[in-house]
């Protein structure tokens, strides 16, 4: 099998203007964005890959920035902050254009099916050859062009490549149905709080009975310790440690042996949030890990529901990231948490929505574990099946038996 492999360039498996970087800074300013339009795709779409977008432009701005904007099929790489990761623009997706903190790698579909480049991109073989150590330093940076299109990328076959990234994407496909179920829970959720605790309030009278009250009254807050950046490692010693970048895919990527006096360990369905930049609370389904500084935990009284306290929480967050007045990053700190005033409503009622509400959150961290242990056995046969170490059958038994304990999988043709 192996014997019918060639080994080709990354430029080579690219179309003629298949490397993109995004546009300048200065190129597009903060006040030419909009709240509708065009998207404008961030790193944040390659990190996640999902499309929620905060910026667009309008149509004359993006008649200047067209060569900027997206194709189906293009690869969009992150290059700052959280670096290399990679996402693939679907047909589905809507057209819009990279900003500075973006990369596009345009594939030759003559010589490379599109998912099996995404797939080598994402392994570690393409992450090394997308990122550069600064000389003298530990700075990783995005690597120069010349560097990256001098990638060797090996290329089965077409046929082979499809079956490579159909296995692959059956993986992932369950992983989205998790995420897109999780998301519905979500909804659902939300929509009870508001139901019930956010309409009946909306004169600016409370029900009878009913008060505002500190946050204090429904959850502990526990703020992550500062653990030091020189035990920092990436070859799993010591425990897994959440900083404010592993929030959104919740896969922590450095581990450190030290165990702070004033340490947490973060377990799934704890209520995470970010104080630097955006403010949001996540429902935390990775495995347990230290919380680093500039971030906390919000833990549930009793009486009180992680749902309960998760939504309570939004409000007072949303208003202290509207009204805060840095011009560079902004913060959240314990004096504004100390102000947080909640909507308290009775015991009867507090119980009635744990009870609906609760076995919803279960749901989520449960779906989360799942698709954990499905990206972890699709990041194990990755490396082998990119290599041809291991051929595509047995790759289809072992996914098999992987994933039929968590609900099974299609299977490709």
């Amino acid at each position: 099998m192996a014997g019918e492999w060639k080994t080709v360039t990354l430029r080579d498996a690219l179309g003629a203007k298949g490397y993109i970087r995004g546009p300048f800074g200065s190129a597009l300013r903060r006040p030419e964005l909009k709240s509708s339009g065009i998207p404008v795709y961030e790193q944040q779409h390659a990190i996640t890959g999902t499309r929620e977008f905060r910026f667009y432009i309008d149509e004359e701005k993006y008649s200047t920035l067209r060569r900027f904007a997206v194709q189906p099929n293009d690869l969009i790489v992150s290059c700052s902050g959280t670096l290399a990761r990679v996402s693939m623009i679907r047909e589905e997706d809507p057209v819009g254009i990279i900003s500075q903190a973006l990369l596009i790698l345009r594939p030759d579909t003559s010589v490379v099916w599109p998912k099996y480049l995404y797939y080598f991109m994402s392994s570690k073989r393409g992450y090394d050859s997308l990122v550069g150590v600064s000389t003298g330093s530990v700075q990783v940076n995005i690597a120069g062009r010349s560097v990256i299109e001098q990638t060797e990328l090996p290329l089965p076959p077409l046929p082979h490549q499809r079956a490579i990234a159909c296995i692959l994407g059956a993986l992932d496909d369950k992983i989205e149905l998790n995420r897109q179920m999780n998301e519905t829970l979500e909804q659902i959720a939300q929509a009870i709080f508001k139901k019930w605790f956010i309409e009946p309030t909306k004169n600016g009278k409370l029900p009878e009975g009913w008060r505002e009250d500190s946050i204090y009254l429904a959850a502990d807050v526990i703020y992550g310790a500062p653990f030091s950046s020189a035990k920092f490692n990436t070859k799993k010693i010591g425990k897994p440690l959440i900083r404010i970048r592993n929030l959104a895919n919740e896969s922590p990527d450095v581990f450190t042996p030290e165990i702070h006096p004033k340490g947490y360990l973060v377990k799934p369905g704890d209520i995470v949030v970010g104080m630097d930049g955006e403010f949001r609370a996540y429902i935390w389904g990775g495995e347990k890990s230290w919380l680093n500084q500039r971030l906390c935990v919000f833990i549930p009284k009793p009486g009180f529901s992680a749902p309960y306290v998760l939504y309570s929480i939004t409000r007072p967050l949303a208003e202290v990231e509207a009204t805060e007045t840095a011009t560079t990053v902004i913060h959240l700190g314990k004096n504004d948490i100390d102000r947080f005033k909640i909507i308290i409503a009775p015991d009867k009622i507090l119980a009635s929505f744990n009870r609906i509400a609760e076995p919803l959150f279960k749901r989520i961290v449960l779906n989360k574990q799942k698709s954990r242990t499905l990206a972890a056995l699709r990041d194990s046969l990755l490396p082998k099946l990119i290599s041809g170490e291991l051929r595509v059958p047995d790759a289809e038994k072992i996914c098999a038996r992987g994933a039929s304990a968590l609900g099974g999988m299609e299977k490709c043709s």
